[in-house]
């Protein structure tokens, strides 16, 4: 019986989140640049400024928003085989981490200089240097932050993103990008692009720009991979964190209390993909149902977060955390771009 009247309370706003998820996932396939995760968060504050009756989908809300999501950040594994991405990503491999400290380093003196709030610079920060959404997917529960700290970090970052896949293509020519090969541009998409869908977009723009195919695309999304598997570190470490800083009737929380155990699930999903490619010849098409599905939860979840986000407070607080999101952002394609040059790639 207590089970039927846990899943009872959870189905009105699980199924409200769903009505959202689907039109918002069709809008981010024509819409690719934007993404779905971003259109289900802005449909899912405008629907609640109408709802009047919150209690009746509270609790499913909630379910959709934390433990979908963290469903997600456990399929996204299956999108990845480690031994390609880590065999290709050595390549790039010194530009993502100095990307990513340069990103963490910029949220956290902006964070102190501004005064503006811990989780929200933690997730901008994070989300800036590894994978936008996905990034704030996975270290959002780890961290404890609110929804509303979510739906303002995926709002900066996806401004950001959609200003890079429109201006980095003209950048990268007027620059000087090697035009006849997607090798350096896409290690410089890979790197200072945050979010998979910008990513893609603006590697597809340099290749229909010069007639490249998708040499551009490939190196791109192989080392955006590879900037992936930093969640792995980060997460673990900001549950250490968590663990140290937190404190519950005086005692300091256990770090199992705070360990994100779904991390360890990314983990071997990763590691079943690789294992069944590599040694044992499933093709990589084999997984593409499973990242389908990474991607529809992620929006899912996108829509609970944009139900319990009140869009006018988010507004009026939006300006420092989005000047947070700038600094990362120009410092990451600065530094992406001084590393090609003393590495030789430009």
């Amino acid at each position: 019986m207590a089970i039927y009247e846990k899943i009872s309370k959870v189905l009105p706003g699980f199924f409200v989140s769903l009505a959202i998820a689907i039109p918002s996932y069709l809008l981010g396939s024509k819409f690719p640049v934007v993404g779905g995760p971003v259109f289900a968060i802005l449909i899912g504050m405008i629907a609640a400024l109408f709802i009047k009756k919150r209690t009746l989908i509270d609790s499913g809300v909630k379910f959709t928003s934390k433990k979908i999501l963290q469903y997600a950040v456990i399929l996204l594994g299956f999108g990845m085989n480690l031994s390609v991405v880590v065999t290709t990503g050595l390549q790039s491999l010194p530009i993502i981490i100095s990307t990513i400290a340069t990103s963490l380093i910029v949220a956290y003196i902006v964070h102190r200089a501004l005064k503006i709030e811990g989780k929200t610079a933690t997730l901008v920060g994070v989300g800036s240097s590894i994978c936008g959404g996905s990034a704030i997917a996975a270290t959002s529960p780890v961290i404890g932050a609110d929804d509303k700290t979510v739906a303002q970090s995926i709002s900066v970052i996806f401004f950001f993103n959609v200003l890079a896949a429109l201006i980095f293509p003209s950048l990268g020519a007027l620059i000087g990008f090697d035009t006849t090969s997607g090798e350096a541009f896409g290690i410089f998409a890979g790197t200072a692009v945050n979010d998979t869908s910008s990513v893609t977009a603006c590697a597809s723009t340099w290749d229909e720009l010069y007639g490249l195919g998708s040499q551009t695309l490939d190196k791109a999304v192989t080392v955006k991979l590879t900037r992936t598997l930093a969640i792995i570190p980060i997460t673990l470490a900001l549950a250490f964190i968590t663990s140290k800083g937190k404190k519950n009737g005086g005692e300091k929380v256990k770090i199992s209390s705070v360990f994100p155990f779904f991390i360890l699930y990314f983990v071997l999903a990763s590691v079943i993909t690789t294992v069944l490619v590599t040694y044992f010849g499933v093709s990589t098409s084999f997984f593409t149902p499973l990242k389908d599905l990474s991607k529809f939860f992620i929006i899912l979840a996108m829509g609970a977060i944009g139900l319990n986000t009140n869009i006018v407070e988010l507004v009026r607080t939006g300006g420092k955390p989005l000047f947070l999101g700038f600094c990362c952002w120009v410092a990451i394609t600065i530094v992406s771009l001084v590393m090609q040059h003393a590495l030789g790639l430009i």
